[in-house]
C-alpha cells in the first residue's frame, strides 16, 4: 500500500492509518531529512527481526532508531550534561548520536556495549509517528541492492513489494545518510560524515 502524506503539515487521519499498521507488527517505508527509512515499533521484535531479514543483516548491527524529541531520547538512554548541550544544539536534524541505552531499549536493538544509535529527523512524518505510536521506530535505510540510495517512494514500493506493509510517500529526500556521532564518554568521535556539519567535533 502506497499513501502519500503532506510533509509539512501530515493528516492525522492518515498518520493514524500508518501508526495502526505499526501497532499491528508491519513494516513501514517513511521520509526523513536525509533519505527514506525502512521502519517498525522498537517494541515488536518479530517485526524488527524481519527487517533484518529484509535487509539482510547480522544481527549483531543492531539499528538506529527514532525519537520524538530530547525528552523522548532521555527515555531509551543515559544523557549527560554534555550530550544534552550538543544534542539540543544540532536536534531535530540529521544526525545519529550514538549513546548508552537504558533498559527502556530492547536488547536485540543494542550493541554488545549496550550503546543505541538514535535520531530526531528534522522530518514532520517520522516525529509524528513517533509521537502518535508512542514508542520509538526503527530506522535503516531503504535501499536497493549494492546500496543505491533512491528516493523516489514508488520505485521503493515496486522493488520491497509484499515485505513491507505501507509505503509513504513525502516527497523528495536527500540522497545522503545522516552523520554518525558517538558521545559515549563525552568524547565525541565522527563514525560516519553524511548530512550535517560535523566540523564542532573536530
Amino acid at each position: 500500500m502506497l499513501i502519500s502524506i503532506n510533509p509539512q503539515n501530515p493528516q492525522p487521519r492518515l498518520i493514524s492509518q500508518a501508526v495502526s499498521v505499526l501497532r499491528d507488527g508491519g513494516i513501514i517505508i517513511y521520509p526523513t531529512d536525509t533519505i527514506y527509512g525502512i521502519g517498525c515499533d522498537i517494541m515488536n521484535k518479530k517485526a524488527i527481526e524481519k527487517i533484518y531479514w529484509i535487509k539482510n543483516r547480522d544481527k549483531k548491527k543492531p539499528f538506529s532508531f527514532i525519537c520524538s524529541d530530547l525528552k523522548n531520547i532521555s527515555d531509551y538512554a543515559k544523557v549527560s550534561n554534555y550530550a544534552y548541550k550538543t544534542m539540543k544544539r544540532l536536534l531535530p536534524g540529521p544526525y545519529t548520536f550514538i549513546l548508552e541505552g537504558s533498559r527502556m531499549v530492547p536488547k536485540i536493538m543494542l550493541t554488545k556495549r549496550k550503546t543505541a544509535g538514535i535520531r530526531v529527523p528534522d522530518h514532520e512524518i517520522c516525529l509524528n509517528l513517533v509521537q502518535a505510536l508512542g514508542h520509538p521506530i526503527i530506522s535503516t535505510s531503504a535501499d536497493l541492492p549494492d546500496k543505491v540510495m533512491i528516493a523516489d517512494p514508488s520505485l521503493l514500493h515496486d522493488h520491497y513489494g509484499a515485505s513491507i506493509d505501507l509505503v509513504i510517500d513525502g516527497g523528495p529526500v536527500s540522497h545522503e545518510p545522516s552523520s554518525v556521532v558517538s558521545l559515549i564518554g563525552d568524547e565525541p568521535e565522527i563514525l560516519r560524515k553524511g548530512l550535517g556539519d560535523t566540523s564542532i567535533f573536530q
